[in-house]
């Protein structure tokens, strides 16, 4: 007979959801390696499963395929980014919100607070990883629109606007995406030029931030 769910102890229920976290986790991390190490091609869910001693079952009640599981640090983090921003101060302009919030994210990577393959320099070894494997790109570009949409509502709820009239959020939101990407490939490419992984990652997003006005307004000449 099932457990009625009055029945289910509070700490039990907590112990199994670190339970599951702790398997999810262990997951993430595996498949980073054997991306890393052997390519993402060559490596299959079995071997996956096999790395963390769980069945090919288990992995699927938590991931769908093996883009899923590669591209799980950036989902996490994208939704850590979308409740920091709801939960930053009302006065600020949606671009300092936004520039706020990303300052958080980081910070949390490179606390090890974002998974646990989500340091900032796993993070970064990912964005190498997913530039260099078209399927995986093409997989992240789909899900960066999808992210841009979330973005670009939450940009409206916090200016009182319908992003179906107002273009701004939209907009926005995908140049602040463009933005952010432009900053990981660009720190990818020189990072000895950049210094400490998170300090270096988050003075090039600035920098690109600091030059979106004139970029987009001002003389180039």
């Amino acid at each position: 007979m099932a457990t009625p769910v009055s029945a289910v102890h509070p700490h039990s229920a907590g112990l199994r959801e670190r339970k599951k976290q702790k398997t999810r986790d262990a997951l993430v991390d595996a498949a980073h390696r054997l991306f890393l190490q052997q390519g993402y091609a060559k490596t299959t869910v079995d071997e996956i499963a096999a790395s963390v001693e769980v069945s090919q079952r288990t992995f699927f009640r938590y991931f769908a395929n093996k883009e899923e599981v590669a591209l799980a640090v950036l989902a996490d983090a994208e939704e850590t980014f979308l409740e920091l921003l709801r939960g930053r101060p009302a006065a600020e302009s949606p671009l300092e919100a936004m520039r706020g919030a990303v300052r958080q994210v980081w910070h949390s990577l490179d606390q090890g607070r974002v998974a646990e393959r989500g340091t900032v320099t796993g993070a970064l070894e990912l964005f190498e990883l997913i530039e260099s494997t078209p399927t995986l790109l093409a997989a992240h570009l789909r899900h960066t629109l999808h992210q841009e949409v979330e973005v670009a509502r939450v940009l409206a709820d916090r200016e009182g606007l319908d992003p179906a009239v107002d273009l701004r959020p939209r907009l926005l939101a995908a140049v602040f995406g463009t933005v952010v990407r432009l900053s990981h490939l660009s720190y990818a490419a020189a990072p000895d030029q950049h210094g400490h992984c998170m300090d270096g990652m988050l003075s090039l997003i600035e920098r690109h931030f600091d030059q979106l006005g004139p970029a987009l307004a001002g003389s180039w000449r």
